[in-house]
């Protein structure tokens, strides 16, 4: 390379390539200054400020002023006008409505206005006037005098004024820890517990000491990283779908994550799916929604990919919370729930082929994935979480199938209590076992029958309880828990003058079933009872008899024949949230949705909602 090609490119390197020229303006060209420029040494010398000959400011520079600016604050005429007043029934009245709508778990708030909501709920915030005594106490106390080597402590200033009135303030107090303790019971799903009925005498309260050490395997689903995919997947959704246990819908309750939800996230929609339905009566499964459908909407389902049961009603309401969020492209369904409660087999069962992987042990879900059910919706799966709970046994952790069996040290001893929540009958019928008045006698006899012996001829209890505890938690042993009697119900939930529609089935629609009575009323010749041809039966639960559902404890009863027929097909609606939704505008001027049953709209409406649904 040539000397002057390497002062070419050195010149191009340093940035030396002009030609010296950049400083000559040419003839007719713009050289003033632009407005840039001119704002831009405006701004130094604004900072400065200017003086006269002798040296005095004529003018201060910014923010240096000494002068006081004389301004005063104009006058307003609406100072002078009417202003928005209520008076105190007025006020007690709309926190009335107000509280009424906000518990009404088939209606959604979907815009409030511009009110001072915050002035509403003040009956339920601290107390005002103490917390600013507090801070005056706080503010007014020298720093000298509360900290440091010369601090001064004074005598504490007590709110009463004599020792009758210390105890009552103690009674009061002790009074409202009782109340919290109570509270802290209710979420965690344990309310009126404490004692319990033992032989007779009542139990000793739990002081909160174990007298063992509980086995690791108890703490499973209460990781960091499993309430981390559990929040990402709350924050993710908008429909929040909890997934419950037909046998045991109570304990399989997260109750400190509705609570988080109605607090922290409460335009998130949350409704509950009884999974699991075909492992218990209908009457008992029909109980239970009408119970949990007083706090959340609640649908009753089986997963099955080619035999399923709730499927129409759980997508028509999804396509209902799809529709009141018409603003958006699309909405996200959260699955949560404890572990092992059919999470992911709910959502194969909506997409009919396995997307998710699925396994009748708890923990088979490790992180939560996305699922596109429609154009429209998509769903989120979530690994099985369980809220911390000082009040639960091991016993009842393992019955709830929270732990995998195969890993927990001497199963036998929790056979017991699996024994105590199935009827002695099903369960002699299950394994052809008779004969038995312990669980480690019947332990010992079904793993001779079954010839599982160890070394010497000792039966093989390990094995056996394990198998017997497996077949507890997947279904194949019949067991439930009843659902609470309410006032004016006995014990199966019937109500004394007899419940309107078609009593304890699934998918009743009372207002329909009143139209055919009506009807066939009208006819005296047409029996009410008759099905119509063609019409496809309610399916009826066979495995537990007449008096097996819920009262009485008779082990002489007859044996019945344990099967479920289950059907639907996809475009039937089983009514327990088959609904429309409308919008409604209530008195407290905000806009809130209502499920309404389609059962209960004529033919006339029902093509005109689906009209307007279409020019939407």
């Amino acid at each position: 390379m040539g000397s002057g090609k390497k002062e070419a490119a050195r010149k191009e390197r340093q940035g030396k390539v002009g030609d010296g020229m950049a400083n000559v303006k040419v003839k007719g060209e713009n050289f003033y200054r632009n407005a840039k420029k001119i704002k831009t040494l405006n701004m130094f010398k604004e900072g400065k400020a200017q003086r006269n000959a002798r040296g005095e400011i004529t003018k201060a520079a910014s923010y240096q002023s000494r002068e006081k600016p004389s301004a005063r604050v104009e006058p307003n005429r609406k100072w002078f006008t009417n202003t928005r007043v209520i008076s105190q029934e007025s006020l007690e009245a709309f926190r009335g409505a107000i509280a009424a709508q906000q518990k009404d778990p088939h209606s959604y708030l979907l815009k409030s206005n511009k009110l001072p909501m915050s002035l509403l709920d003040e009956s339920k915030t601290k107390n005002g006037i103490k917390q600013h005594q507090a801070k005056i106490t706080v503010e007014g106390a020298p720093f000298a005098d509360t900290f440091g080597p010369k601090a001064q402590r004074k005598r504490p200033k007590l709110a009463v004024s004599s020792l009758e009135d210390l105890v009552g303030e103690t009674v009061k107090s002790y009074g409202d820890y009782e109340d919290r303790l109570e509270n802290v019971r209710m979420l965690s799903g344990n309310a009126g517990q404490e004692e319990q009925e033992q032989g007779g005498e009542m139990a000793p309260l739990d002081d909160g000491n174990l007298t063992i050490a509980r086995e690791p395997v108890f703490s499973k689903g209460q990781s960091k990283r499993i309430w981390n995919e559990l929040y990402k997947v709350i924050d993710s959704s908008d429909v929040v779908v909890h997934v419950l246990d037909a046998r045991d819908p109570l304990g399989t309750r997260c109750r400190s994550v509705e609570k988080y939800i109605k607090e922290e996230a409460p335009h998130k929609h949350l409704l509950f799916v009884l999974n699991k339905c075909d492992l218990v009566p209908t009457s008992v499964a029909a109980q239970w929604v009408r119970t949990l459908s007083k706090e959340y909407p609640t649908l009753a389902f089986h997963a099955s990919i080619t035999n399923s049961f709730g499927k129409g009603s759980l997508i028509s309401l999804l396509r209902q919370f799809s529709a009141l969020h018409s603003s958006r492209k699309q909405i996200s369904v959260g699955f949560i729930g404890y572990p092992n409660t059919g999470k992911s087999s709910i959502i194969n069962t909506l997409r009919k082929k396995k997307v998710c992987t699925v396994a009748p042990i708890p923990g088979e879900t490790k992180v939560w994935q996305y699922i596109t059910l429609m154009k429209r919706i998509y769903l989120i799966d979530c690994p099985g979480v369980v809220p911390p709970n000082g009040n639960d046994t091991p016993e009842d952790i393992l019955l709830r199938g929270v732990v995998r069996v195969e890993n927990v040290e001497n199963p036998e001893q929790y056979v017991a209590a699996a024994l105590k929540k199935c009827r002695k009958h099903h369960v002699e019928r299950t394994y052809d076992v008779r004969g038995w008045d312990t669980a480690i006698e019947f332990l010992e006899a079904l793993a001779r029958k079954g010839g599982r012996l160890l070394r010497g001829g000792e039966a093989d209890m390990d094995g056996v309880a394990k198998m017997v505890l497996n077949d507890f938690l997947r279904g194949k042993i019949p067991w439930f828990t009843p659902p609470p009697a309410t006032e004016g119900e006995g014990a199966r939930g019937e109500k004394d003058a007899g419940i309107e529609g078609r009593h304890g089935v699934l998918g009743e629609m009372s207002k329909k079933r009143k139209r055919e009575v009506e009807e066939a009323a009208s006819q005296p010749d047409a029996n009410p009872n008759d099905s119509k041809e063609g019409e496809e039966q309610e399916p009826e639960f066979a495995g537990f008899g007449n008096g097996d559902a819920i009262d009485g404890d008779d082990d002489d009863a007859e044996d019945t024949d344990f099967e479920i027929s289950d059907s639907e097909s996809e475009a039937e609606s089983d009514a327990l949230g088959a609904a429309a939704a409308t919008l409604v505008a209530s008195e407290q001027g905000e806009e809130v949705v209502e499920l309404v049953d389609p059962s209960s709209l004529s033919k006339g409406e029902m093509a005109n909602r689906k009209k307007r649904r279409r020019r939407n």
